[in-house]
Order: structure tokens, then C-alpha cells, then sequence
């Protein structure tokens, strides 16, 4: 499991560092290729040792201790119990949308994170069977890759964006005379992101059943578990999240950013249907019946 996290984590290192370096060297050439090579082994090092600070920092997530919120921060250290892992930080985002996401760099430094409306839409059982699933994710370790993949992915969208800019208003390069270099800046801005997404959707579409399957044997409520998705996919339908990076969505339990972003052209999670009916089957497996 280490070695092939490891292998994974290094691959996607080195496509989205080549992903960076093309950019650059459209722009300008070999020289920032070099630049862009740079900041990419400078951004690899912050994103390892501070990846889910900043994660947690784009939605304003606080952590909170037991006395602040007994009742979630009892579940999350009776199920890690439950699953052998070391208690993670539990933090809280202040958003309506209902959804939850573990991050961290690995089980000793993970954080459990849900937000404040799916404390409000779930019950304790469907509660459980969330939290279940999240700290899977941290004992098959997905969330090194997963927010790695997060914040390189939303570095290379934000470039992408300044490139579309600098495309339409001239830019630079080696020769600001050449029409092709403009057309390759054109052609970068629109392939980097969709490049971007197709790498998080590699990462994280067959985690999504592992995890939900670790998480109905965790929390031992596979049904709860099940009717928890259901309760999350229709609300995000009326209520998306808004304010969040679209680069995040494959780390969320549901994708919260549907019908608002570029991301929802390609799909970071299997059809939460899928989940439904794989999650039956589990639970029948259990000898637990819907």
C-alpha cells in the first residue's frame, strides 16, 4: 500500500510538473519551461507538508475540539478507534451546502472536515456512516494524492486563467508578433484545466467505492451510509457549493460544485446510484437488510 501510494503520488508529481513546464514553455520558451520546473518543485515541497492547511484554508474550515462539538468529535474518535487509526483533527466549514472531506498528508497528520449543513440535514447513523467513509479515505491513505492533486490542479487552473488573459490581450513570448503562439496560448488555457480533471478523476472515482465500502463496515450502518449519499446528491442539486475551488471536487464524499464550474464536464465521482446499489449489496453481505 505504501510503495504503491508512493508510485502514484510520484506520477502524478511529474504529469501535472510537465503540465506546468508546457505552459511555460509556450509562453516564453525553454527559459520559463525552466521557471515553471522551479516552482513546481518549490510548490511539490509546500503542498506536501502544508497541503491540507491549505485546503481547509479555502473554505474557511476551523478546527474544533470536543467541548466546542461534542457530538461529532465523539463520533469521529469512537470510529477511528473502531478502525485502528490515530484521532484526526475534526474541523467545521460554514457552509449550508451539506459535505465532508478528509485531507492531510497521512493518518498521523489527517483532519476530518464537514460542514455545517450536513451536520444540520444528516441524523447521528448517517452522520457515522460519512465519517466512516472519510477515514477510510485516511487509512488507504488517499488523501496524500488526493490533495496533492487539489492544489496542483487549482495552481495549474489558476495559470490557465491568467494564460486565457494574456492570450486576448496580446501577452508576451518569443515573438509577440506570431499568431501561432497566440493560438497555442489559447489551446493551453482551455486544455490545462480539462487536464487537470481528467488526473483527479483518475485519482479518485474507484477510491469512492473502496472508501464507501470501509466506510459501511466501520460504522456497521451500510444503509445509513447509503441514505446519507442520497440525502447529500439532492441537496447539493438545489443548494451547490459556490464559494470553494473546483479543483477540490474529487476530494468531497459528493461533488458539491454541480452545474457551477468547468470541473462538472468530467465526472470525479462514480453516479452516487452506483453507490446506492453497491452499498445493498454490502449491507446483504452483512446479513443487514434495507
Amino acid at each position: 500500500m505504501g510503495l504503491l501510494m508512493w508510485l502514484r503520488t510520484g506520477l502524478l508529481m511529474a504529469l501535472l510538473t510537465g503540465l506546468l513546464m508546457a505552459i511555460g514553455y509556450v509562453f516564453g520558451g525553454p527559459s520559463w519551461a525552466f521557471m515553471m520546473f522551479l516552482f513546481s518543485m518549490a510548490f511539490n515541497f509546500i503542498t506536501y507538508w502544508y497541503s491540507d492547511r491549505i485546503v481547509l484554508s479555502w473554505y474557511n474550515a476551523r478546527i474544533v475540539d470536543e467541548y466546542e462539538a461534542p457530538e461529532l468529535y465523539a463520533i469521529v474518535r469512537n470510529l477511528a478507534e473502531r478502525a485502528g487509526l490515530p484521532m484526526p483533527k475534526v474541523a467545521i466549514i460554514p457552509t449550508d451546502t451539506p459535505n465532508a472531506f478528509a485531507t492531510g498528508r497521512d493518518p498521523k497528520h489527517a483532519v476530518v472536515a464537514v460542514t455545517t449543513g450536513l451536520l444540520k440535514l444528516l441524523n447521528r447513523d448517517e452522520l457515522e456512516g460519512v465519517i466512516g467513509h472519510e477515514l477510510t479515505h485516511i487509512k488507504n491513505r488517499d488523501m496524500l494524492i488526493g490533495t496533492f492533486a487539489a492544489a496542483m490542479a487549482g495552481a495549474i487552473i489558476q495559470l490557465a486563467y491568467w494564460a486565457r488573459w494574456i492570450a486576448i490581450f496580446g501577452g508576451f513570448g518569443r515573438d509577440d508578433d506570431d499568431a501561432g503562439n497566440v493560438l497555442a496560448a489559447i489551446l493551453v488555457a482551455v486544455l490545462a484545466p480539462i487536464a487537470a480533471m481528467l488526473i483527479q478523476a483518475a485519482v479518485s472515482r474507484s477510491r469512492e467505492f473502496l472508501a464507501d465500502e470501509g466506510g459501511a463496515k466501520i460504522s456497521g450502518k451500510p444503509h445509513a451510509l447509503a441514505s446519507a449519499l442520497m440525502k447529500i446528491e439532492q441537496a447539493v442539486r438545489y443548494r451547490p457549493l459556490r464559494n470553494g475551488n473546483p479543483a477540490t471536487a474529487h476530494m468531497f464524499i459528493v461533488n458539491p460544485f454541480r452545474g457551477v464550474s468547468i470541473a462538472n464536464l468530467l465526472s470525479t465521482h462514480p453516479p452516487t446510484e452506483a453507490r446506492i446499489e453497491r452499498l445493498r449489496k454490502i449491507a446483504e453481505e452483512m446479513g443487514i437488510y434495507f
